[in-house]
């Protein structure tokens, strides 16, 4: 007896149906299985050999030859108990062939023959959709997550018996016997409220590095916080998901497929609704960050997928774990080869970090910071100058006034700036309609000269910055681009001198007191940043 049975898997974020061949012979017993099978989907013949005889289905004393096509494709990391015991059943004639056609089968099994939930359903459903499947028999923890996917039926079963009577009883009673699952996926964002860890609010003064996240959010840019301990860096970096607008459908379904290859999407969860926020500890290993493994799994960068990335105490991090971050910043995404392999996940995220200014935390105060010169630089150097550079905004965060403190001021909450950001986002939707880019921190070089063109007052402004600072040519587009967001924030069509003073002031320069040329660098950021004060006071 012969059977083809339909499954799936997923090789890194793409995914493909997978034939699964059962030959049922006469001959010694055997359970062969064949198609370029690693030695943990080999061991799905025992699980499925026990299920199936707690199930009530005992394998007959044969040559059992099981087949995974296309033979080409290395199968690792992949489940497939469910569809190898439905092929069998065909075999041994509890099922006709026809009862388990067009159907696509995933699943675990349990020695008990209880149906497991298994990793990557979505781009696996997905994919079936394309193709003109129109049902597909899930796991019941996973059916909510297939669910999702528009013109597909999508069935949870718990153990194997209940797929058994499923698929033995007549089609037209079928969906009596177990209702199809449904969602609503436009429905599910539209009941998701904007999930901030806190509000900006909760944060007393620092009206400063709040005006560097509001930019920051509105253009998807990467920030820098710099300063003592107990400023209230980390509580401002869990408040930028809240300046976020909501997630698009498209977005979250992006994320979703990451979590649902990871296996961290949570039980009976159809989708990810709100943007990560992820906090690695500085001890995280470079392929635990950037995804890797001998079965290439997506990193934290990936998990941060329209989301937040924050690394606190930057220079805690391994060297070679930060500069690893470098490709991705660029191009989001991640390049991952193995012997025989190689995929790619999406990471675009929005790198947010913070770091002390030297070992102790409180330098330039001399009363309490100790630190000699090299300390100094040699803790500033463990972060790179290539990552450095990709920073869009770096901004100090000084100690809070006992003002502020004792007598707080009411300030704006998270949800009156993201209605800033979210106007800010929406003009540049329309600017770069039709490209493959939506935000300003998306901009190549050449869309660069087209939407940030400068009049000859600002480039002979941005001239002076660009050698008073002695900026990169990296430093000086990501300036460019930060000075388009602000603009943006402001409504206006043209990029004016106070923006670019504004967006030049963020760029990094530690003090060195060893070094005069940091050190003149300082000073050239602090007088940009107060000719901009000053022309806000005139406005």
């Amino acid at each position: 007896m012969f059977s083809t049975i339909l499954s799936g898997a997923v090789r890194g974020i793409d995914s493909y149906l997978m034939q699964v061949e059962t030959d049922l012979s006469d001959g010694l017993p055997a359970f062969s299985m064949v198609g370029f099978l690693s030695g943990e989907v080999k061991e799905a013949q025992e699980r499925v050999r026990v299920a199936m005889r707690n199930a009530g289905f005992r394998i007959p004393p044969a040559r059992v030859t099981i087949s995974f096509s296309p033979a080409d494709i290395p199968k690792r990391g992949i489940v497939t108990d469910l569809p190898i015991a439905v092929g069998l059943l065909v075999c041994m004639g509890y099922l006709p062939q026809r009862a388990a056609e067009q159907i696509l089968f995933l699943g675990e099994l349990g020695l008990d023959s209880e149906v497991h939930s298994v990793r990557g359903v979505l781009p696996i459903v997905e994919e079936a959709a394309r193709q003109g499947l129109r049902t597909c028999i899930l796991p019941l923890p996973n059916c909510a997550e297939g669910a999702v996917v528009p013109g597909i039926k999508v069935i949870g079963v718990k153990n194997l018996r209940q797929v058994y009577e499923y698929l033995r009883a007549d089609e037209a009673v079928r969906d009596e016997m177990i209702p199809p699952t449904a969602a609503d996926p436009e429905a599910l964002l539209k009941e998701a409220a904007v999930s901030a860890v806190r509000d900006l609010q909760d944060v007393y003064g620092q009206e400063s590095c709040k005006r560097a996240m509001e930019i920051a959010a509105a253009g998807f840019h990467n920030l820098l916080m710099v300063g003592p301990p107990g400023t209230g860096k980390s509580m401002l970096a869990s408040c930028i998901p809240g300046l976020l607008p909501p997630l698009s459908l498209k977005e979250s379904l992006e994320i979703t497929r990451i979590y649902s290859i990871s296996g961290r999407l949570p039980a009976h969860q159809s989708l990810i609704t709100h943007r990560p926020f992820l906090t690695p500890h500085h001890r995280i290993t470079t392929p635990a960050l950037t995804g890797g493994g001998s079965i290439p799994m997506p990193g934290e960068i990936s998990l941060a997928h329209r989301g937040v990335l924050f690394l606190d105490e930057l220079p805690e991090f391994r060297r070679e774990t930060i500069d690893a971050l470098r490709q991705p910043l660029e191009e989001h995404v991640v390049h991952i080869g193995r012997l025989g392999t190689s995929c790619q996940y999406p990471a675009h995220f929005q790198l947010v970090a913070a770091m002390n200014p030297c070992p102790c935390g409180y330098f330039p105060d001399r009363m309490k910071c100790h630190c000699t010169a090299p300390m100094i630089r040699r803790y500033q150097s463990r972060v790179s100058g290539p990552v450095l550079d990709r920073i869009d905004l770096c901004v100090e965060v000084p100690r809070v006034e006992a003002d502020h403190l004792v007598t707080p001021t009411q300030s704006e909450s998270s949800q009156h700036v993201r209605a800033r950001v979210e106007a800010a986002q929406q003009i540049q939707k329309e600017r770069f309609a039709g490209r493959e880019i939506s935000l300003n921190a998306e901009m190549s070089v050449q869309d660069l000269e087209q939407f940030c063109r400068l009049a000859g007052p600002q480039k002979a402004l941005v001239k002076e910055i660009i050698q008073g600072l002695d900026l990169s040519a990296r430093a000086y587009h990501r300036g460019l681009r930060v000075a388009r967001t602000i603009a943006d924030l402001e409504g206006s069509e043209k990029i004016g001198e106070e923006h670019l003073m504004e967006a030049f002031s963020y760029r990094l320069s530690f003090r060195d007191p060893a070094d005069q040329e940091a050190a003149a660098r300082t000073e050239n950021r602090v007088k940009l940043q107060n000719q901009k004060g000053g022309r806000d006071e005139h406005r």
